[in-house]
């Protein structure tokens, strides 16, 4: 199973390709990297980068689902709608490649990777090093993306076994 993860933003969105070896629970890494924006373009050009890169890495990659970071709440109500632009994006995008797609919030990807939901993003990207052999972490928003996808296949594999476990009784 191989999944996008995208950690959005308007003006770096970082996304993560992970692969899980089938019959087994070993994650390779497939690539990482960001859709960095001009700052000093428009919002509507920003989207449009973001869409355009996150629909290229998706097509040369061909991921099964994707995984989303959601939105976790702002103090500014103009940078959380301008997030929300961008999350709206990477959700189109992945959406007209025909994968289907689930989000987590921050807390859950933190509890998931590192055993608390309160995690440093430090703390982060040194358990996605570790758990994808990198041989040093990836940047900020790369990590974070990588670790949607790593919350995603663990939180995929144990919702099979909980289905299977249910079916056999």
């Amino acid at each position: 199973m191989r999944v996008i993860g995208i950690d959005p933003g308007s003006r770096i969105c970082g996304w993560g390709v992970v692969e899980e070896v089938a019959g087994s629970q070993k994650l390779i890494h497939i690539d990482c990297g960001a859709a960095i924006t001009n700052t000093k373009a428009t919002l509507p050009k920003r989207l449009k980068t973001i869409y355009d890169e996150l629909s290229m890495i998706i097509r040369r990659y061909q991921p099964q689902e994707a995984a989303v970071e959601s939105v976790f709440f702002h103090k500014n109500a103009k940078s959380a709608l301008i997030l929300g632009h961008a999350r709206g994006v990477a959700l189109l995008a992945c959406v007209n490649a025909g994968l289907e797609v689930f989000e987590y919030a921050p807390a859950q990807t933190k509890q998931a990777l590192v055993g608390h939901g309160r995690a440093e993003k430090r703390q982060v990207a040194i358990m996605v090093k570790n758990l994808l052999g990198l041989p040093e972490p990836a940047m900020e928003d790369a990590s974070d993306a990588l670790a949607a996808a790593i919350c995603h296949l663990n939180s995929r594999r144990m919702n099979t076994a909980m289905k299977n476990l249910r079916e056999n009784r």
